[in-house]
């Protein structure tokens, strides 16, 4: 991989914030990545290539920065979360319990040995999708307060969980390196909240601003990295890496100025490198050879659709119940994973992608009934 080959992966790249722009089809940035990386991978034009070590590396820091910026985008210190908590788990724990159900059915149907994993992809949710779609705060409408732990809570779990049920052979060599991985992240955590509390962080933050020294993101880049290092010698995945610093930092509380440079550095460069490394990945004509990848896409999309869908027998107004059903890290992360080790069969990474696709479409359908009525009524305390 050289500049030429960079310079079009950056060029190209920009057709995922051109889809996105369009208010009516509120497509993510990723469609658009992904499919441009269809077009030029294995797929269609073959221009580049997945196996290329130094864009597959590229790709892989892109991964661990993306899974940062999910973890940090989840409400972990949003005093909401606490109003609504004891519902939203409820909800959450029998969306799990319904979609286990369900993707043991998926499994037998299509003859595959991937129920736990099917019941994962159906339960997750994913907050950079849903959240976005709901609209600025500040949240009052309970039934609003009460989706942001179900979606936190899916979001975060079924990261965590998703090596184990991809791999469940090597369950217990991932279970140890997770909670190593975690285990240095909660580290990360109580250094990160030290310098908060004893005012450490803002002297630094107050000289790299004066001084333009970038320090503060230096610094996470840094610790961010080094726990992908220690993801991929304890052979974990660097996702738990980059989502359990994430975590650590939303924790804490995030500068805006060390927001918006990592916003930079992820979206304006690794970001891009990776959804078009996935897409190039991808070789969608194993569903022309393999159509029940295709009804296996659908079957998962609308499967966590009808699963999430089904909260409205809990009181859950229906759009809101389709809304949480969005997943996108999930399956971009089983993709990913899966892929390379294989561990799924032809056409099923493209399936799960494909299933991801329905939920984003399904909750941009009902998008027009979110949004405002979010910030009415006040919960009852």
């Amino acid at each position: 991989m050289g500049f030429g080959q960079l310079a079009l992966i950056c060029a190209v790249a920009l057709l995922g914030p051109l889809l996105s722009v369009p208010r009516a089809l509120r497509l993510p940035v990723v469609v658009g990545e992904l499919a441009v990386g269809v077009v030029l991978g294995s797929t269609g034009l073959r221009v580049l290539s997945a196996a290329d070590p130094t864009f597959a590396f590229l790709a892989e820091c892109g991964f661990a920065l993306v899974m940062f910026v999910a973890g940090s985008h989840v409400p972990v210190r949003d005093p909401l979360l606490l109003r609504g908590i004891r519902k939203g788990l409820a909800r959450a724990l029998l969306v799990a319990l319904i979609a286990l159900a369900v993707g043991t059915l998926l499994a037998h149907v299509f003859d595959t040995p991937h129920s736990l994993l099917y019941a994962v992809l159906l339960t997750s949710s994913s907050a950079s999708v849903v959240m976005p779609v709901l609209g600025p705060g500040p949240f009052t409408r309970r039934s609003v307060v009460e989706v942001l732990p179900q979606v936190a809570v899916a979001d975060a779990a079924c990261i965590v969980l998703l090596p184990l049920a991809l791999d469940p052979r090597h369950a217990a060599r991932a279970a140890v390196g997770a909670v190593v991985v975690g285990a240095a992240a909660a580290a990360a955590w109580w250094l990160l909240r030290w310098a908060h509390t004893t005012g450490r962080q803002r002297a630094v933050h107050r000289l790299s601003e004066e001084r333009e020294l970038a320090i503060e993101l230096r610094l996470l880049l840094a610790v961010l990295f080094g726990l992908a290092g220690l993801a991929v010698a304890l052979h974990v995945s660097v996702l738990l890496a980059g989502f359990g610093l994430g975590l650590a930092v939303a924790a804490v509380g995030e500068p805006r100025r060390v927001a918006k440079q990592l916003f930079a550095v992820t979206e304006g460069l690794f970001a891009p490198i990776f959804f078009v490394w996935l897409g190039a990945s991808l070789d969608l004509r194993d569903l022309a050879h393999h159509p029940s990848g295709v009804v296996l896409g659908l079957a998962l999309g609308l499967g966590a659709v009808v699963v999430h869908g089904a909260m409205v027998l809990t009181g859950q107004p229906w759009p809101l119940a389709v809304a949480t059903s969005a997943q996108l890290g999930v399956p971009v992360a089983a993709a990913t994973l899966g892929t390379p080790q294989g561990l799924l069969r032809p056409g099923e990474d493209a399936a799960m992608l494909l299933g991801a696709l329905v939920t984003i479409a399904a909750t941009a359908l009902v998008s027009t009934r979110l949004g405002s009525p979010a910030r009415d009524r006040p919960p009852r305390s």
